[in-house]
């Protein structure tokens, strides 16, 4: 298992980013959360599989078609043992 916090930058508030990160955390089996933040980012924190977890930190690099990704900090973390995926 693996864990990772973004920070993603751009157009991603109000474009159904929110949603779009919670199903694709269910499809890729991710755990975490996702969460807007007051400077106009999307906060997420996420765990699962290495490589479900790259793939899923790639679809966020892109999130979902009416949204602008700018950039996306990422920082690897210790496995905090969360239990599904929920937006906040």
């Amino acid at each position: 298992m693996k864990a990772a916090t973004l920070i993603v930058f751009g157009k991603v508030q109000g474009v159904g980013f929110r949603y779009y990160t919670h199903k694709k955390a269910r499809e890729f089996n991710i755990s975490g959360f996702v969460k807007n933040m007051p400077d106009g980012s999307v906060y997420i924190e996420a765990e699962g599989t290495e490589a479900l977890l790259e793939q899923f930190i790639s679809w966020c690099d892109k999130g979902p078609s009416w949204a602008r990704v700018v950039k996306v900090d990422r920082q690897d973390v210790p496995v905090c043992g969360f239990e599904g995926f929920h937006v906040r």
